[in-house]
């Protein structure tokens, strides 16, 4: 995006197609181009209507209206398969679960950012052929490579989705730093929503309570699963069609828990040797400390992200230089005791899928932080910090890919 403005900063027509046509990452790289520009009039034009404060909703095309009402009624049905053909629950939904919205979601990208007919083709194509695979696995309770391929399908889904919101330039960095910014807005916007929509439900199911009808059952069966699926979809749409509802307050959130995750995690370390807690030889410690790992990550990628769209800040910089640093402790930690226990007790699919897992975060964290130090240096910028992550993205993928495709195979189902 950044280059396409560049390209037609002159060309008033241009620049309003581009503007249309993404407006939330058209919002950003102007942003961050606009003080090279300033002194063109039409840079400045632009920099006044991009920053010009409104209480008003921008509610898109009707075309596109249209679209996201269908997906998140689509999205409704695809929750009620079980109950609608008689599907045990328990099969459904730990197999289908990123296939409720996921997929609408990446059909609403892929024609917002008219995706070139042979990618929406790929990754539709792969889309199905996960479908099928996921529900022809054998039925059990009891199996580790089974399990492991539902907990990893949403993560290849979840890349996939990616591709879609970049668009037909798979390689371009900031379109993915974009993409994780729009996963924290939404994770914004879709709470919001369901705080609005439970304290409706309360007052509805109050109301009708009043003059004598028990409506709960009938209510969360239908208008609740409903209002649950489609809710990504509706918070996708209010995002990109009015970026100025969360724009403020996503860098605040990250602002404020980057360095009480910090200090958190500082007394965390210090409580676990204090209480003597092993994770070499406690299964459920060690699984609570690498869900612990996968949460500070994922803060640490959403922080880098907002930081590098920002202005240079030398305070946001070292915090999540030290977070990066004692994530890095927790990683190794978290390493050691995985590789303890394959030494001790053998190769498992759970002990194999932990340690890829944790090489894989390992490395990327490395990077993170050594782009980090750089930056405190004043040898790069937050943005180079950025890249870091986004360079990881398809391989988080590809690790989905093994662990969902390849370890039943390996295993035998196990």
């Amino acid at each position: 995006m950044r280059n396409e403005i560049l390209t037609h900063i002159n060309d008033p027509g241009q620049l309003e197609r581009l503007y249309r046509s993404n407006k939330a990452p058209f919002k950003r790289a102007f942003s961050t181009l606009y003080p090279e520009l300033k002194g063109n009039a039409l840079a400045d034009f632009w920099n006044e209507r991009l920053n010009y404060e409104t209480d008003e909703i921008n509610w898109g095309t009707g075309r596109e209206l249209v679209f996201v009402l269908m997906a998140a009624l689509a999205a409704g049905l695809i929750a009620k398969i079980p109950a609608l053909f008689h599907i045990k629950e328990e099969f459904f939904y730990p197999r289908n679960i990123g296939f409720i919205f996921l997929p609408l979601l990446t059909a609403y990208f892929a024609w917002k950012n008219k995706m070139q007919s042979t990618r929406v083709a790929v990754i539709g194509g792969v889309m199905l052929a996960s479908l099928l695979y996921i529900n022809a696995l054998p039925p059990s309770t009891k199996s580790d490579t089974l399990i492991l391929a539902c907990i990893h399908l949403p993560l290849l889904l979840w890349v996939l989705l990616g591709a879609a919101f970049v668009g037909n330039n798979l390689s371009d960095d900031n379109r993915r730093l974009d993409y994780l910014r729009y996963n924290g807005d939404l994770l914004v916007m879709t709470t919001l929503i369901l705080i609005a929509g439970g304290i409706m439900t309360g007052l509805t199911i109050g109301l009708f309570s009043l003059i004598g009808f028990q409506i709960e059952e009938l209510y969360f069966q239908y208008v609740g699963i409903i209002g649950l699926a489609g809710a990504p979809i509706v918070g996708t749409y209010l995002t990109q069609t009015n970026p100025q509802l969360v724009s403020k307050v996503s860098p605040v959130i990250a602002k404020i828990f980057s360095p009480l995750v910090l200090l958190t995690l500082v007394i965390y370390l210090g409580a676990i040797v204090y209480s003597g807690k092993d994770p070499y030889n406690d299964r459920e410690f060690l699984i609570i400390f690498n869900l612990l790992l996968i949460g500070v990550m994922a803060i640490i990628f959403f922080s880098v992200a907002e930081s590098a769209k920002a202005a240079e800040n030398r305070t946001a910089a070292w915090v999540l230089f030290l977070l990066s640093a004692v994530t890095i402790v927790v990683n190794g930690i978290a390493l050691s005791a995985i590789l303890f226990r394959i030494m001790e007790w053998g190769i498992t699919p759970n002990r194999l899928a932990v340690l890829g897992s944790n090489l894989l975060m390992m490395t990327n964290l490395l990077f993170v932080t050594f782009r980090l130090a750089r930056s405190l240096q004043g040898k790069s910028d937050l943005a180079d910090v950025g890249k870091a992550i986004a360079l990881f993205l398809p391989i988080y993928g590809l690790w989905a890919i093994i662990v969902t495709f390849m370890f039943p195979l390996l295993f035998g189902f196990k």
